[in-house]
């Protein structure tokens, strides 16, 4: 369940929680052990997009309170959990200082604190869970980041590749630059299918269990090679 930050306070009550005392970069380590994917890139979207308002040093350094913190391990969690768009997650949190009770429900089917939804979403909800415009939404099924079905709908289990191109797109990348990304988790796929394949001739239960169990082990390796491959190559770039 996702915790309930406390009301955004006052300007002239200054309480230990709502001291700004953390850098940004403080902060993300703060955040990193419940939410590894998040970075200095989102805290800043979050808040553009009005979710968060550290105070700003003379020199115009973002000082964060507690209480700040808590409010983005709010929002963090329910695009995770909840899949919540932005626009929902905001008006919880502008209930919460008023004084009042965040609404229930979401139309997607995201209840506070209750299952996540599995129907699929529709373009214009999925866009605006995963922080991508409508065009750029487009761009990534024209590009193949992204599936629709028959109806145009999206599935649940795709926004973190949505909230990744999201990220990237602000910094410059488009979904066009990512299908190099494609191109290489199929030749992947592909070779770890040949891995398990014999395992799933025996078409019985246990057999499927297996591969399962095999597939995200290797899915787990595969994706710590490619972090250490990535890490080191951006090291010799910046001359390490």
């Amino acid at each position: 369940m996702t915790a309930v930050p406390q009301p955004s306070p006052s300007a002239d009550r200054d309480t230990p929680e709502t001291t700004p005392r953390f850098t940004i970069g403080e902060v993300l380590s703060a955040l990193r052990g419940d939410f590894p994917d998040v970075t200095i890139s989102k805290i800043r979207y979050l808040e553009s997009e009005e979710l968060v308002h550290p105070q700003r040093t003379p020199s115009g350094y973002r000082k964060f309170s507690v209480a700040d913190v808590d409010r983005l391990r709010y929002v963090l969690a329910a695009q995770r959990d909840q899949y919540l768009p932005l626009r929902v997650i905001k008006e919880h949190l502008d209930a919460l200082d008023r004084g009042e009770l965040p609404p229930t429900g979401h139309p997607a089917g995201g209840v506070a604190g209750g299952p996540v939804p599995s129907a699929p979403l529709p373009a214009a909800e999925f866009a605006e869970a995963a922080g991508l415009s409508a065009a750029q939404l487009a761009d990534c099924v024209q590009f193949g980041l992204l599936n629709a079905d028959s109806q145009g709908r999206h599935r649940v289990t795709d926004l973190p590749v949505g909230r990744a191109v999201a990220g990237l797109a602000r910094h410059g990348i488009e979904p066009r630059h990512l299908r190099v990304y494609r191109t290489a988790v199929e030749r992947e796929a592909a070779l770890l299918e040949q891995l398990v394949a014999p395992v799933l001739l025996a078409r019985s239960e246990e057999a499927r269990a297996r591969a399962g169990e095999q597939l995200q082990e290797l899915a787990e390796l595969s994706a710590q090679l490619h972090g250490g491959l990535l890490e080191t190559r951006l090291r010799e770039v910046l001359g390490g």
